[in-house]
């Protein structure tokens, strides 16, 4: 677990193979950030502080936007809505789901993708020595110089102190997540 240092859009995670996907965290306005889901010539952009989702459909001529109230479902890609909880698959096995009540969101891969894709978060090979790997393919410790390198637009780092997280913090954190009654990561 680290703090995201940047004011940047920056990708999470992308197929480098076969473009299966692509998900980026969008900066957006006034400290607030969105998801940028791609998969099959579609994009989901997903506002978790706003709690709405808007889909592009990139494979008519005219940019199809609407707002995701109801479930919608095409052959390639399915996204189903709930009150705080939005799900995007596709029939080869990613998944992302947001909780708007958390602010949480994942991204799940079936193991199809192993091993070929990258981003901000890892390069999914259950490899713990590779995981702070750059997009030239040399490795970092150095949580900045990760995260710029894989910014997706040009812009700067907010310097930003580093002070550790007192323990109660990250296990309040934890307990929150996976022990709270509540909690479907439970």
């Amino acid at each position: 677990m680290y703090d995201l240092a940047s004011k940047c859009s920056v990708l999470l995670a992308k197929d480098f193979v076969h473009n299966a996907f692509t998900v980026i965290l969008n900066e957006e306005s006034r400290n607030s950030r969105s998801l940028y889901v791609e998969m099959n010539q579609t994009v989901i952009s997903i506002y978790p502080r706003l709690k709405i989702s808007k889909m592009h459909n990139f494979s008519f001529t005219e940019e199809n936007c609407q707002v995701l109230d109801q479930s919608l479902e095409n052959s390639t890609m399915n996204s189903r809505r709930e009150t705080n909880k939005i799900e995007i698959s596709d029939r080869k096995g990613v998944s992302v789901s947001c909780d708007f009540q958390y602010d949480l969101c994942t991204v799940t891969l079936a193991g199809w993708h192993h091993g070929i894709s990258a981003g901000l978060f890892g390069t999914n090979d259950n490899e713990a020595g590779n995981e702070w790997m750059l997009p030239n393919g040399s490795f970092t410790d150095n949580v900045q110089e990760f995260t710029q390198s894989w910014q997706v637009n040009k812009c700067s780092l907010v310097p930003k102190k580093e002070k550790p997280c007192p323990i109660t913090a990250k296990q309040n954190i934890c307990k929150v997540f996976f022990e709270e009654p509540h909690s479907f990561l439970r």
